[in-house]
């Protein structure tokens, strides 16, 4: 009950001061807490929900899962050889200064405007560089001293691979997955600003151009809410998988 009082307590002190703060507005593009929330059930019925939100999601998703087998697999195939990555760093260094919404043009000619293809090109592209270079590293640090044992009792590769090398690293795995979550809802949104009629983000983009502005409000609000839910679904897997990482790390700190 603490941890769920200490979690609710900032959102709810911002919430109450966006109401305080906005009860009297009469500007235009900042209407009222109130009408926002009055809005919100006309807005989001059936039908957008169906046709804007889950298949924004879908292609989250499917998008973040293409990027997490790929990040995982050639992360771990470059973090196991010196000589990948030795050949692959300066390209790795070059793709992860470029920020992802710059490379939707650049998909956009090959793969088109419209379609599910090109979003989930974009979406797999943003998520896949945190989760393979923080593969990469999680690889590169497994401690020798594993590796040997490994070898001493004649381990399969395969055996290895999977009890070894996989579950030492998966900490900075899921740092990296952790990280391509947030990046996958931004170019959720902003991969259907381009050639998209349906989708929450494009729904966002037309109340805006329509001056639905207590619409577009609830738009940015279930975007924020979709947020938290994908973190709070993500933290209770991370929380599961790696339950024997917590409780070495408090084993060795009561030592």
């Amino acid at each position: 009950m603490r941890r769920v009082l200490t979690a609710l307590g900032l959102p709810a002190v911002l919430v109450a001061a966006w109401w305080f703060a906005s009860a009297g507005s009469t500007n235009f593009f900042w209407p009222p807490l109130s009408a926002i929330l009055r809005a919100f059930p006309e807005t989001w019925t059936a039908d957008p929900i169906l046709h804007d939100v889950l298949p924004s999601v879908g292609r989250l998703v499917v998008g973040y899962t293409i990027a997490l087998v790929f990040g995982v697999v050639l992360g771990t195939a470059i973090g196991s050889s010196p000589v990948l990555r030795a050949l692959s760093e300066p390209a790795l260094e070059f793709f992860r200064a470029l920020p992802p919404p710059v490379l939707i043009p650049v998909i956009a000619l090959f793969a088109g405007f419209t379609g599910w293809t090109p979003k989930l090109v974009t979406i797999a592209l943003g998520c896949l560089w945190p989760i393979l270079l923080n593969t990469v590293d999680g690889v590169r640090s497994v401690d020798e001293v594993l590796r040997e044992t490994a070898r001493s009792y004649r381990l399969s590769r395969l055996s290895t691979l999977r009890h070894v090398i996989l579950r030492a690293a998966s900490p900075r795995i899921a740092t990296g997955a952790r990280q391509a979550l947030s990046i996958g809802v931004i170019l959720m949104v902003i991969s259907e600003l381009f050639g998209a009629n349906r989708g929450l983000g494009a729904a966002i983009v037309q109340f805006q151009r329509g001056f639905a502005i207590p619409q577009m409000w609830t738009g940015i609000i279930l975007l924020g809410l979709l947020g938290v839910a994908l973190s709070a679904l993500f933290r209770l897997v991370e929380h599961k998988t790696l339950r024997w990482y917590r409780g070495q790390r408090q084993a060795e700190r009561e030592v």
